[in-house]
């Protein structure tokens, strides 16, 4: 396990971070995400008694398959029901790092993310902005490649390789692979023997059907998008993780808004709970539910072609599978991303423990890097 004393990023990353753009999916003027007028029209109104007489919960995710549950349970209502007259307020986000953004200037309440910016959120803020408090997707995640330029994993060097973001889960599996297999590339700029092309995974498949991109690691469904566009799957990150398990999605909360509304925190990780016994159990109901949201939040349903392979793909859980942050901690130390990540104290599973007893099931274990 790598160490878990808090220490800054490195001065250049950090500045690179600080630097970013909040790449949010351009649905509407929101500045940290958007807000789909569409949901408005679909997703169940809030109903009887506000959740602590809270008047909303803003809720974060991204319009990908590996936020399944976020998708489903905002789209059955399964959410919003536990909330009763507490409305949810969704923001779409093609990252994490402007997800994180957006948690730190409160503009969202608990977010749908991926292990990698919340580690660097954590450490970022001395333990101070966000816990996580639940899990919900592994796997889900794949370099897909040009089968004319490249063959085998071999074949990388001197190749365009695009990830969804700087710093992002997906940009540190990449460079923590590559740096792995010998090829060196400058975290910032992304140059070196492969070059790593930060681009918004809606952008992804045009640069790719162009010529202008070799491959790209990516989760689902922009991952089965480049495969129906003729490419090929070089590597499932399934592969590199023991029992193919790693953890892709986690929900997180602002320490703040736990501390002052854990009722409504509570309310939507029953949600949550209930949402994944639902897809697990229906998953021919919950792909299609899941498509409808991404309808409603893109303009565009996945074709069957995307959005079977993509499903198949990625599993569905409650375990936040602590054991594996730490291993991507040691990934984006690799990456040069950071120096010495905080993980005391990232997990709160408290509430969702509490949840799963009621419902007869066995707690989780935060693998010892949980609130003391």
């Amino acid at each position: 396990m790598p160490a878990t004393r808090t220490a800054p990023y490195r001065r250049r990353a950090l500045a690179a971070v600080a630097a970013l753009p909040l790449l949010a999916v351009a649905l509407g003027a929101c500045g940290y995400g958007s807000e789909n007028d569409k949901d408005e029209k679909v997703a169940p109104a809030a109903e009887g008694e506000k959740v602590g007489g809270l008047g909303e919960v803003k809720i974060g995710y991204f319009a990908n398959i590996t936020h399944a549950t976020a998708l489903v349970g905002l789209q059955e209502g399964l959410i919003q029901k536990e909330l009763g007259g507490t409305k949810i307020k969704p923001q779409v986000f093609n990252a994490g790092p402007s997800e994180i953004e957006a948690l730190n200037a409160g503009a969202i309440d608990i977010g749908w993310i991926g292990p990698s910016p919340s580690i660097n959120g954590f450490t970022k803020s001395k333990g101070q902005n966000l816990r996580i408090i639940s899990g919900s997707a592994s796997g889900g995640v794949s370099l897909v490649v040009n089968p004319k330029k490249i063959k085998s994993l071999d074949d990388l060097k001197g190749k365009r390789i695009a990830t969804p973001q700087l710093g992002n889960t997906q940009d540190v599996a990449l460079l923590n692979y590559l740096s792995e297999k010998g090829l060196k590339v400058d975290t910032n700029t992304g140059k070196g023997d492969v070059t790593v092309i930060r681009q918004d995974n809606k952008q992804i498949p045009a640069s790719f059907e162009s010529g202008s991109l070799d491959g790209a690691w990516v989760p689902e469904p922009t991952a089965s998008k480049l495969v129906a566009g003729g490419g090929s799957v070089l590597l499932d990150e399934k592969k590199l993780w023991k029992d193919g398990k790693f953890v892709i999605t986690n929900v997180i909360v602002s320490q703040k808004f736990l501390k002052e509304h854990p009722d409504v925190v509570e309310a939507v990780l029953r949600g949550s709970v209930k949402t994944n016994a639902w897809i697990n159990s229906n998953p021919d109901e919950a792909k299609a539910a899941a498509n409808a949201k991404l309808k409603a939040d893109s303009g565009a349903a996945l074709p069957p072609e995307v959005l079977d392979p993509a499903w198949k793909n990625v599993d569905i859980t409650d375990d936040p599978l602590a054991s594996t942050l730490g291993v991507s901690s040691e990934h984006a130390v690799k990456a040069g991303l950071l120096e010495d990540p905080l993980l005391d104290g990232i997990y709160d599973l408290s509430l969702l423990n509490k949840v799963l007893k009621a419902d007869g099931r066995p707690a989780i274990d935060d693998a010892g890097l949980g609130v003391k």
